[in-house]
């Protein structure tokens, strides 16, 4: 075994640690701070709240960050248990969860509140339109928005998509 030692004067040490704290405050004076950036590329995006959902009202709250205009009252609130295996429909439905940040896998075997609402501002669409929203213990953990009729569509939360 074999030990080896070194003796650092002083003016060495101070030196080392001056030049890492320059180097350290260089490095933050040029990195840009992070700045979220939404669908549409517009920098300084509002940062959507997917917490302290405790009813429907503030399920309506949650939409109105994306832009939607829903009914006064759900149509519907029920509670739904996630399956534990998850079929092709219920995998793609979760494709979708995925592209806006959110996942069901977590949730396989738990009883979730689904919150249906009325659309009432969905562009260029004559016919119904619903906003589910899936919450698991006061927090939002996936919903569409999508049409009533079988010609229809279902996206994500996002206006547009």
């Amino acid at each position: 075994m074999f030990v080896y030692s070194m003796k650092a004067s002083t003016l060495k040490f101070f030196g080392i640690v001056s030049f890492a704290m320059i180097t350290l405050i260089v490095l933050l004076a040029f990195i840009e701070p992070y700045e979220p950036v939404n669908a549409e590329g517009n920098e300084n995006a509002v940062s959507i709240s997917y917490g302290k959902i405790k009813g429907a009202e503030d399920v309506k709250s949650f939409l109105a960050q994306f832009g939607w205009n829903t009914s006064a009252e759900p149509v519907e609130t029920k509670n739904v248990i996630v399956p534990k295996q998850f079929d092709r429909v219920l995998s793609e439905y979760n494709e979708i969860q995925r592209a806006q940040g959110l996942n069901l896998e977590k949730y396989k075997g738990k009883s979730i509140t689904r919150y249906t609402f009325v659309v009432e501002n969905y562009p260029d669409y004559e016919s119904t339109v619903y906003a589910n929203v899936l919450v698991y213990k006061n927090k939002v953990v996936g919903g569409d928005i999508c049409a009533a009729d079988n010609k229809g569509f279902i996206h994500g939360f996002e206006m547009g998509e």
